[in-house]
């Protein structure tokens, strides 16, 4: 089960002020309509941004929010904020992420800017006892002991938004985490589920952002074409859910209509399952422990459907074994592959480095690294700008 308290019996009957860290990102904008939505339930409190300043301020003046944070301090000093709702205030700088997600007027915080920048404003909201609804799963993968132990110790709750782990978070309301016998992960295989391995070699950028099913930013879209994104959620799973990588597995669902599943210790297998759009999963975190209508799609039961699973092939997806192996070492060994990778999908975008590399080179990093079981906050942060910097080399070997 998720890390924290249970707060299920205390829920608030007010208005959840909802602070929606990385607001301009496609998670963010899902999470803005599922506001506007909730008849009142949810209100959005600050929103925040890294440079899309146009896009915050169409959002503010959409939201009203009592803040808006934009984390380049320097290019928000260029910016004409004049456009701002009166009674919005503009905070700029990191720091300012960090003071408004343990802001004890903020209930919950949707934790939804990617990579690795989202970890320190988590950290806060956690350090803050909130309610985090994480769709940042870069989080947990870099510091999943270290944000969970935290969680515990303040009383913080950590829900899932990824589709993946929510759907898991769902199904295991069907029983006992004794009675949990394996958990298991649905891909959709990406725009290359059948491409031949010297296909693959050829893959174009514009090729890897074409997903079949997902409309997600270009970093996201990238793991999902190389299957580090289901990698990642290997290692989130194993922290989020307490359980070791050994009971944790991957199917290949090109439909994308069961989100995931789990299995039980008497053979009952529950999966949740609805058409793929954030806006379920958004609103099931933001609204947990009610159900409410939403404004995503339902499946249409008058029309045919078949339902497709099968293995990852390793050879074709070396992603998912690097990730179990991550989630199996723990320590330091997620902060590196999540550095790593998040730093050879640039180098992709940017046309130093070919599709098929990307692994690779989050493979010969996480075995150069200086492993440790129990690191630090500063040692992870440490070793993830040391990972960004190895990849750089090892493209210009």
């Amino acid at each position: 089960m998720p890390t924290g308290s249970d707060k299920s019996s205390t829920a608030p009957s007010a208005t959840k002020r909802v602070a929606v860290l990385g607001a301009t990102g496609s998670v963010g904008a899902s999470a803005l309509e599922v506001i506007a939505a909730s008849q009142g339930r949810l209100t959005a409190i600050a929103l925040s941004a890294h440079r899309k300043f146009d896009q915050l301020i169409e959002a503010a003046i959409a939201t009203k929010p009592r803040w808006v944070v934009a984390t380049d301090a320097v290019a928000a000093k260029k910016h004409n904020w004049r456009k701002l709702p009166k009674g919005t205030e503009l905070l700029t700088g990191c720091e300012a992420l960090d003071e408004v997600a343990g802001h004890a007027d903020v209930d919950t915080v949707l934790a939804a800017i990617v990579g690795s920048a989202g970890l320190r404003s988590t950290l806060a909201a956690v350090e803050a006892g909130k309610t985090v609804a994480l769709a940042n799963k870069e989080t947990l993968v870099a510091a999943g002991p270290l944000v969970t132990q935290l969680a515990r110790e303040r009383g913080a709750t950590l829900l899932p938004v990824d589709s993946e782990h929510s759907a898991i978070f769902q199904a295991l309301q069907c029983g006992k985490p004794s009675e949990v016998e394996r958990l298991v992960l649905t891909a959709s295989g990406g725009p290359f589920r059948t491409w031949s391995h010297d296909g693959l070699r050829q893959v174009t950028v514009d090729e890897a952002l074409a997903h079949p099913t997902w409309d997600m930013g270009p970093k996201i879209t990238i793991d999902s074409a190389t299957l580090m994104n289901k990698a990642l959620e290997v290692v989130e799973a194993r922290w989020l859910f307490g359980l070791p990588a050994d009971r944790i597995r991957v199917m290949i669902h090109p439909q994308s209509v069961v989100h995931s599943m789990v299995e039980f210790v008497d053979g009952s297998v529950i999966a949740q399952m609805s058409p793929p759009d954030m806006r379920l999963p958004i609103q099931y975190a933001l609204e947990y422990p009610d159900r409410r209508p939403g404004i995503a799609p339902r499946i249409d039961w008058t029309q045919r459907m078949t339902l497709e699973f099968e293995p990852p092939d390793p050879e074709r997806f070396p992603a998912i074994e690097l990730g179990f192996r991550a989630a199996r070492e723990g320590g330091t060994a997620g902060v590196v592959v999540n550095a790593a990778n998040e730093a050879a999908v640039g180098q992709f975008l940017g046309g130093e480095l070919h599709f098929t590399e990307i692994v690779p080179a989050c493979v010969s990093v996480l075995e150069s690294h200086p492993y440790s079981p129990s690191p630090t906050l500063e040692e992870l942060e440490k070793l993830d700008r040391w990972a960004r910097q190895e990849v750089e080399n090892w493209v210009c070997a």
